[in-house]
């Protein structure tokens, strides 16, 4: 199962290939993608990406995840998150979400099994 394709990115939207819904912010892994409702694990700007955001996307054998801080970066990362994903043997890239988006769709186009969520405002 492969890692869909982000097809479209811009202020507030994201599109997910071969998925009709636009999202806002987005988890994706192998075979598929939801919204990532920061609401379900109480995940704010600061203090950020907390391992519970994750935790759907590690269950789904990813080798790499891909973390989208937002357009301006506003969207923080603790080192508590990093050391989550690296305590499961998953590497991980933090970068601002058009650099993370294309570098997500570069490891999904090499066939890596690569997982991500994305901020697509601020």
């Amino acid at each position: 199962m492969s890692s869909p394709e982000i097809a479209s990115l811009s202020w507030g939207q994201m599109k997910v290939k071969g998925c009709s819904t636009t999202y806002k912010d987005c988890k994706v892994w192998p075979g598929g993608s939801r919204t990532w409702d920061w609401r379900e694990t109480g995940t704010n700007h600061s203090p950020g990406v907390q391992p519970a955001d994750l935790e759907e996307v590690v269950k789904k054998g990813v080798k790499t995840v891909v973390i989208g801080r937002g357009m301006s970066e506003a969207l923080q990362v603790p080192a508590s998150t990093v050391d989550y994903l690296k305590k499961h043997g998953i590497d991980v890239l933090v970068l601002q979400t058009e650099k993370a988006v294309a570098e997500y769709n570069a490891l999904a186009a090499q066939g890596v099994k690569v997982g991500g969520v994305f901020h697509s405002t601020c």
